[in-house]
């Protein structure tokens, strides 16, 4: 999607905030922050491009990741361009996590990148680490969607509008938007006339309820703390700037007894272009 593609698409959110009274040159400047995006939503006439369940195909003798599979999509099947990651051509992303944050700060799902020819097996999706510990996570692995995905492609921009500082104040506007806490607000009034429906995302921002600033932060905030403790990030260097990440992608469960949960599949920018999948830092937050 081209530069103007994508201002045009914005033009319901533009008209909304200009109606709200917010200067022309804050409203056009939240605009120059637009990434493009791909919705993956079970209907919709997009393409087929992978699908929620389904077979488990890991490569042959790969150990099962420690958290339930969610989503298998297939690179090559997407739309050129949908998105400014520097995602591989082809090959199966499969994407993995348990939608519940214990109250803690740790990686809660995995990536697993499988490339186009890789020798793959058939796996048992309840064989991740959890599955036989008790019954509740039995229940809502149970209701994990189990359909084809279509894609879209579409247009973010944030949802969150402060940025954490290390003295006071210890909230303030993102950088260069004094106007940013309602420009988020406006942008979550018209995303429905602007961005397809989908509980799966990939590239954008992160979604979720009752933010105010950027989940990606805190994930990378979260992963560096990890490395750091020894508990994650096998040894070599983890950034804690935001900057260095991106989110990958974005799910909306809408599971039963999980109300208001979101997870966010986030990486460091120099593991995507290494394609170290592995290295993928997966959060989720709730909102009960």
């Amino acid at each position: 999607m081209t530069p103007e593609e994508m201002r045009n698409k914005l033009r319901p959110f533009r008209d909304k905030a200009l109606a709200r009274g917010i200067a022309v040159g804050d409203v056009e400047r939240w605009m120059d922050t637009v990434r493009p995006c791909v919705t993956l939503a079970e209907g919709g006439d997009g393409e087929v491009v992978g699908r929620f369940g389904g077979p488990l195909m890991l490569p042959v003798g790969m150990a099962h990741p420690f958290h339930p599979f969610v989503a298998a999509i297939d690179l090559a099947a997407l739309p050129a361009g949908a998105t400014d990651l520097p995602l591989p051509s082809e090959g199966q992303l499969l994407l993995f996590a348990y939608p519940e944050n214990f109250g803690d700060e740790h990686d809660m799902g995995n990536v697993v990148y499988v490339p186009a020819g890789t020798a793959v097996e058939e796996r048992d999706k309840e064989g991740w680490h959890w599955f036989d510990l008790d019954e509740e996570y039995q229940e809502v692995f149970a209701q994990f969607p189990q359909e084809a995905l279509r894609a879209t492609a579409d247009v973010s921009l944030p949802y969150h509008h402060w940025v954490e500082m290390s003295e006071e104040p210890r909230w303030v506007p993102i950088p260069g938007h004094p106007r940013s806490e309602e420009l988020a607000a406006v942008w979550i009034e018209a995303h429905d006339d602007i961005a397809s429906p989908g509980q799966l995302q990939l590239g954008g921002y992160a979604d979720q309820e009752a933010v105010d600033t950027d989940p990606v932060a805190y994930a990378a905030w979260c992963a560096a703390k990890e490395a750091a403790a020894g508990r994650w990030g096998g040894g070599e260097p983890v950034s804690g700037d935001p900057a260095d990440w991106v989110l990958l992608a974005d799910w909306n469960p809408w599971i039963d007894g999980l109300e208001g949960a979101t997870v966010h599949w986030t990486i460091q920018r120099t593991d995507l272009t290494a394609r170290r999948f592995d290295r993928a830092f997966t959060m989720v937050f709730r909102n009960p």
